[in-house]
């Protein structure tokens, strides 16, 4: 043991003698002009190394300098600019005379992204053939030396990166570490923070980067991808979830493909692969699967009450308040930018309250020009299909499309369109609209549009058809009574046709059936004003009891109803007194036309002609 203990103690003063020996013999300074020229001879760049070189030599040999710029040919500011930088060196090669860097550490660092750091080209440079034999070669510049780097890291620093807008977006927290694990590969991680509009974007990522076949082709694999977006005018919680998948990028074509995708955002989960060009105007193919698509969670919209909210009260905040806002119009939407196709299958899509399964979507943009092929599914018992066009070549959105509804529970899409949810049932409709704007306000004020439809099952909330008369008539008369049964649904089968005009909702013609009454009407409901005016002729042709000609007249006669109003104070008018008095009418015809027969040589039999005639 003793002679263990004194082994190591004598390589430990060995390595302490050798770095000490190393520190005094070696300046590092002397290896300033050699890194100069071997960044500009490999990439054209300037390094500049402002102060002195100085060793650091624990936990680990490395080459510290002062503030340090790198700056592209002709680049008004440098692409990176640090005030430190540490160079991690392996200590055998220096004694070859060999400089190995393992790693390059950037701390504090500035990494600008601009079209200032950009390479520029002298106005008055010439243009000629290119003469690569009065190149000189790497070797040559090297002089026998060796310049390896495996390792890159950058930490607390700052990205400027500058839009093809001209805005500049800064990346703080910067934190970049790049490992070379095989000639030409390398395994990336990364993390940052974006602020903006009051809003935070939180990422990191862990990927392996292949470029053995550089620049022809890059390929890399995203292991994981993190990222949460919470703040102004977003769900409370915010936005977060992962992604992975694989990358590839062909350099001749231009061609890029992402396969394998796996991507979840809250609750929401896609997969699928997403492919594509980039030439003059790009070209994108993506085919996606959702377990679960969530859009109220993603957007931050609560079940939407009856007639009431917007939807938004999930949202963590509005968004600040620009004194100037910019006017938008469709010239920067993707859609004008690239052409492509999307098809996407939904094994559960839940929009504004609206559960739907099984949903399958089949669209194309061309020129500006979304096409819906294809976008149905199902919801409950019922079905939906909803082809149409999405036109954004203009500065205002147009929009068409051909809605076919099958039996579609009628409550939940009256909710999911901000309307009053008083009437139940299962809605089957076949139309055509168009207007401009994709918004729920936008169909409710700039739409048009006409369809057919029926209800089945249809019962009204807080309005007893047949109670209201058979009470009207019960108030006006001692001859009947109605014999309504309120826990027995009466359910109606509707149908009609509808025509929509910027908000109002015009009823042509309605027919309805039941059991126990049937009805008639028309008019319309105004959802911008909120308000309503329709007329019904409502005939209850059952539950009466007591004179049997009342009531013979009572099912065959339809009693007129007026509802109108704001919905928050809806009026009606029922005129069962019309009724009531045609009754009387008809008894005292009836009965002067048998006093007539009984008396025909009454001297008053003329008078009674023409009461007779006067009812």
């Amino acid at each position: 043991m003793k002679r263990f203990i004194t082994t190591l103690a004598i390589l430990l003063v060995v390595m302490v003698a050798g770095m000490t020996a190393l520190v005094v013999l070696v300046n590092p300074n002397d290896f300033r002009a050699y890194m100069i020229r071997q960044v500009e001879q490999r990439n054209g760049y300037q390094l500049a190394l402002n102060g002195d070189l100085r060793w650091h030599v624990w936990p680990q040999l490395s080459i510290l300098s002062g503030p340090v710029t790198l700056t592209a040919p002709g680049a008004a500011q440098p692409v990176v600019s640090a005030q430190n930088m540490r160079l991690d060196v392996d200590l055998l090669p220096l004694l070859s005379h060999q400089l190995s860097v393992k790693q390059v550490m950037l701390k504090g660092a500035v990494v600008r992204l601009t079209q200032d750091s950009e390479s520029q080209r002298p106005a008055d440079a010439p243009i000629g053939p290119v003469d690569k034999g009065n190149t000189p070669s790497v070797s040559d510049v090297t002089h026998g030396w060796k310049f390896d780097i495996s390792h890159l890291r950058i930490a607390d620093s700052l990205l400027v990166w500058q839009q093809s807008n001209g805005e500049q977006l800064n990346v703080r927290d910067f934190n970049l570490a790049l490992d070379q694990t095989q000639p030409r590969r390398a395994h990336i991680t990364l993390s940052s923070r974006i602020n903006r509009d009051q809003r935070e974007l939180q990422v990191s990522m862990d990927s392996d980067l292949d470029i053995t076949d550089y620049p022809r082709h890059i390929g890399a694999v995203i292991n994981q991808f993190d990222y949460q977006l919470k703040g102004a005018d977003l769900p409370q919680d915010g936005v977060k979830g992962s992604a992975r998948m694989r990358a590839h990028w062909t350099s001749p074509t231009r061609q890029f493909s992402l396969e394998d995708i796996s991507l979840s955002a809250n609750d929401s989960q896609l997969t699928g692969t997403v492919s594509g060009s980039l030439g003059t105007r790009p070209q994108v193919v993506a085919s996606l699967h959702a377990a679960s698509l969530n859009l109220d969670a993603l957007l931050g919209l609560n079940p939407v009450s009856a007639g009431g909210g917007t939807g938004a009260e999930q949202r963590s905040g509005p968004a600040p308040v620009i004194a100037a806002l910019p006017e938008y119009d469709n010239a920067s939407s993707p859609l004008n930018a690239m052409d492509g196709q999307l098809s996407l299958v939904a094994d559960k899509l839940n929009w504004r309250g609206l559960q739907m399964n099984n949903v399958q979507l089949d669209a194309a943009s061309e020129e500006g020009l979304l096409t819906v092929k294809t976008f149905n599914g199902q919801a409950a018992d019922g079905s939906f299909s909803l082809p149409g066009t999405i036109d954004v070549r203009s500065d205002q959105t147009k929009v068409a499309f051909q809605p076919d509804l099958k039996q579609f529970a009628l409550t939940p899409l009256l909710n999911g369109f901000e309307l009053p949810n008083n009437i139940s049932g299962a809605l089957s409709l076949k139309g055509d609209f168009h207007g401009e704007g994709l918004t729920v306000d936008a169909f409710k004020r700039q739409w048009q549009g006409s369809a057919d439809l029926s209800i089945r099952n249809a019962q009204f909330a807080g309005l007893n058809f047949q109670q209201l008369i058979q009470r009207a008539v019960e108030n006006n008369s001692t001859k009947v009574r109605g014999q309504n049964d309120d826990s027995q649904p009466n359910l109606q089968q509707i149908q009609g046709r509808l025509a929509l005009n910027n908000g109002v909702f015009n009823f042509g013609r309605l027919d309805a059936r039941s059991d126990q009454l049937n009805y008639t009407g028309a008019g319309m409901i105004d959802v911008v004003k909120r308000t309503l005016d329709i007329r019904f002729g409502v005939t209850v042709t059952q539950g009466w009891s007591g004179d049997s000609t009342l009531v013979q007249r009572l099912q065959q006669t339809p009693v007129p109803l007026h509802i109108y109003g704001p919905w928050s104070a809806i009026n009606y008018n029922l005129r069962v007194d019309q009724v009531l008095r045609d009754e009387l009418r008809d008894e005292a015809r009836q009965r002067l036309q048998q006093w007539i027969e009984r008396n025909p040589d009454s001297n008053n039999k003329d008078d009674m002609n023409k009461l007779l005639k006067g009812l």
